[in-house]
């Protein structure tokens, strides 16, 4: 299966892990690279120190092409791409922000540049701004998702760009993966299916739920994280849907984030409040949202923590090796390939 992402990124496969904080670590971001794909290192939620460790530690576990990548929105992000940037990442995928000078800065070592987006606004951003593929994420993707559904996002910027697009949201088989290539994606991102792996992080209670739930049970809303996202629904993630920001939590919580990321607390506090009340408000609701990814996600506590989900879960009936997952993918894909050919005689 070769198509403009293989060629790009010099893999077997056009399948990516997308880059999820806590649950994009380096075993699982080898294993993906391992398996003929692309891994992504999420560093979102690392120092600088950490990001360097885990770049290294993929390293040590695959020589094949991996990924990392920046959420620009986030404190401490350009700390991260400038590690990213002195370790030479083969490819590094950033979001939320301008990347014209990250991209100046990858491609004076040979690296590769992807976007993520959801508009068509920012895909022709980006594209300007020396992106080399994007990552354009539809409104069935777990947490940032668009509004739009990729059924009818990914042919139209696939239109309106000229560099290769990979398509997230709404993917879990090989049949989602043939979808997105007629739809005229290079290659496709995948972070429900990827998180329900052995080798995924995720606590083992959280990858049972998301066996259970139906294509049904997600809810997509700004009032975990302040950003419009989707989760998995439940009782903790209602609540709080129906509740105002608590910024007295979100005081805690900010600063036990600033000490994780090595940042004196009052100076990210400052910099953000000179931004303004609407960017300040929602970094406090961020910072109540970070604290329940982590108690979810690591912890498996579905009463007290939030698991970004995708409605994909629906379709998502086990819990496999990342290898074997990548194998059934491509056979799944070639066996719908084979049926289209049929049914289009």
């Amino acid at each position: 299966m070769k198509t403009r992402i293989t060629k790009l990124f010099g893999i077997e496969h056009p399948i990516i892990l997308s880059g999820m904080s806590w649950i994009s670590v380096p075993r699982l971001v080898a294993a993906v690279s391992n398996a003929g794909g692309l891994g992504i290192l999420a560093t979102g939620v690392m120092t600088a120190d950490e990001t360097r460790a885990a770049i290294k530690e993929i390293r040590s576990l695959t020589k094949k092409p991996f990924a990392a990548n920046i959420t620009l929105y986030f404190p401490g992000a350009e700390r991260n791409a400038q590690v990213l940037i002195d370790e030479k990442v083969p490819v590094i995928n950033y979001a939320l922000g301008k990347g014209d000078w990250l991209a100046k800065k990858v491609h004076a070592y040979g690296g590769k540049v992807v976007a993520t987006v959801t508009t068509h606004k920012h895909a022709l951003a980006a594209e300007r701004d020396g992106a080399d593929a994007l990552i354009v994420t539809g409104y069935e993707a777990a947490g940032h998702g668009g509004a739009i559904t990729s059924l009818v996002l990914i042919p139209s910027i696939a239109e309106a760009v000229k560099i290769p697009i990979i398509a997230a949201g709404g993917i879990a088989d090989g049949r989602g993966l043939a979808a997105a290539l007629a739809l005229g994606a290079d290659g496709v991102s995948m972070g429900s299916r990827f998180m329900n792996t052995i080798e995924s992080p995720v606590h083992e209670n959280m990858k049972k739920l998301s066996i259970a739930k139906t294509i049904y049970d997600t809810v997509y809303t700004p009032k975990i994280d302040g950003l419009p996202a989707r989760f998995m629904k439940s009782k903790k993630v209602l609540k709080v849907m129906s509740r105002p920001l608590n910024l007295i939590t979100a005081a805690f919580n900010s600063r036990e984030i600033a000490k994780s990321l090595g940042y004196p607390w009052i100076k990210i506090a400052l910099a953000i409040l000179l931004q303004g009340y609407g960017r300040a408000k929602k970094m406090a609701t961020m910072a109540n949202g970070f604290k329940a990814f982590r108690v979810g996600t690591m912890d498996g506590d579905n009463a007290h923590g939030v698991l970004p989900l995708g409605q994909v879960t629906g379709l998502i009936h086990d819990t496999p090796k990342v290898a074997d997952l990548v194998k059934r993918l491509v056979k799944e894909a070639r066996e719908a390939q084979k049926d289209l050919n049929a049914k289009m005689k």
